[in-house]
């Protein structure tokens, strides 16, 4: 068959292969990507001119080009001079509900998270509607990211008691959750409840830490993972400060000059030992709670995707922030310091890392914000090659399904990008897409562009 340059290959296969509105698409029994160079995140180095054939949503075979033999009749993807690498993984993700039974929202975050190359999502929030979802995606009835969806949240108001905590936690197993997800406000006892529950049903926790817990407390009960470094600078306060707890502001923000960073090794090292995972969420902390004003970074070219509700609240809620009497620049810089110092040192000391923004949350677009995350974390120190672990074999490790996906290797999922430059070089390149492939199903720019025009149509109006 003659190579089909990815360019002509709209009109001849996307349109037969998946509906734009969001229709269930049938992978080809065969496709090959041609002399392309594999960026496999398997610990193998830079692989150049390959083949990787496809199968049924499977990588088949890899190999130079010259010995791998395409299958006849299977659809050719130029890869000369590309980069392919696996899909990204947003591991700290937020998923809709359908509204008054309506899901286009909730199909419009799923494609916008594969548009920009996520094919792996946790969601943070769950619900029962998510159990049903999270089934769909992995029978390929929807066009979306493979899904794992935590509990409803488990927090100092869902959760009051002794005797809830043990209920509530085995029900959400018998449900089905992935995890559990913590958050604010669980005292001690409640905590260690839901913990050892977890523990004895088995049904890992992952999320915030209580004040009440504390970072060594969470660290020692074995959490899963620990997002936005919650509890880590208030856990580097030493007792002299003498402050109450319940004061640290955001994620420890107020309490950004009293940390003693010589603390950090001590805790990192406990986390290790646990082998606690942690999702740094930085973008967070630089979009949102950044001194750029509102309508600045309410007029990236990318918010032309969220409903103008959101936009509106998202507004209302930076510029409260920004009024605040305890926030200023000059802490903010500290601060944002300060965690960058946090990333690197559980870099350096070999705590796992896992990709993941917080979208949607202010000024988080799904899909988009993993990049700004990515750009972050290289701002931080952390290598590029790290960065690109962290969003592809570690989140298939942390879940027990190392070889699965995440990796390009025989037998893993088809959840590929294509891109025009190495992302190894500069980070930034993992944004120049030229298709992403989900479970074998093959997405070039040009059908995710129509696609993204659609849905900010959409909210224009």
């Amino acid at each position: 068959m003659t190579l089909i340059k990815i360019n002509t290959l709209l009109s001849f296969l996307l349109l037969s292969v998946f509906s734009l509105m969001g229709q269930a698409t049938q992978s080809l029994k065969y496709s090959a990507f041609v002399n392309v160079n594999v960026l496999p995140m398997n610990g193998d180095g830079l692989m150049p001119n390959q083949t990787v054939v496809i199968k049924n949503g499977k990588i088949h075979k890899i190999g130079p080009a010259a010995n791998v033999k395409v299958p006849k009749g299977a659809v050719q993807i130029d890869g000369e001079g590309r980069f392919l690498m696996p899909g990204l993984a947003e591991m700290h993700a937020h998923i809709p509900t359908p509204k008054d039974g309506d899901d286009t929202r909730v199909k419009e975050v799923l494609f916008l998270y594969l548009s920009q190359g996520v094919t792996t999502i946790r969601g943070m929030l769950g619900a029962p509607y998510h159990l049903g979802l999270r089934e769909q995606a992995a029978a390929g009835s929807i066009l979306s990211p493979r899904i794992y969806t935590s509990s409803p949240s488990v927090n100092g108001n869902s959760v009051q008691t002794v005797e809830e905590a043990r209920t509530k936690v085995a029900q959400y197993k018998a449900d089905g959750y992935d995890f559990l997800k913590i958050h604010p406000g669980l005292t001690m006892e409640v905590f260690n409840e839901v913990a050892a529950t977890a523990d004895k049903v088995g049904i890992p926790f992952a999320g915030h830490v209580p004040i009440q817990v504390g970072i060594e407390r969470a660290i020692d009960a074995g959490y899963a993972s620990i997002d936005h470094l919650d509890g880590l600078i208030e856990g580097l306060v030493p007792a002299s400060a003498d402050v109450a707890p319940d004061q640290n502001g955001f994620f420890g923000y107020n309490f950004t000059e009293l940390a003693d960073v010589n603390k950090l090794s001590k805790l990192v090292a406990r986390a290790k030992s646990r082998a606690v995972w942690f999702v740094p969420t930085q973008t967070l902390m630089t979009r949102w709670f950044s001194p750029t004003k509102a309508d600045i970074i309410g007029n990236e070219p990318e918010m032309k995707y969220m409903p103008s509700a959101t936009l509106y609240q998202w507004r209302l809620n930076k510029n409260r922030m920004l009024e605040n009497e305890s926030y200023n620049v000059e802490r903010w810089e500290k601060f944002v310091a300060l965690r960058q110092k946090i990333m690197r040192n559980l870099h350096k000391s070999g705590v796992g890392l896992l990709l993941g923004s917080d979208a949607p949350q202010v000024y988080n677009v799904p899909g988009f914000s993993i990049h700004h995350e990515m750009q972050d974390m290289a701002t931080a120190g952390i290598p590029n090659l790290a960065i690109l672990h962290s969003g592809t074999a570690n989140p298939a490790k942390f879940f027990r399904q190392a070889g699965e996906y995440g990796t390009i290797e025989k037998g893993a999922a088809a959840d590929l990008l294509l891109l025009a430059a190495n992302p190894i070089d500069d980070i930034a390149n993992a944004k120049r897409q030229i298709g992403v492939m989900v479970a074998g199903q093959w997405l070039t720019k040009d059908v995710i562009e129509k696609r993204l025009a659609e849905i900010a149509a959409r909210h224009s109006k």
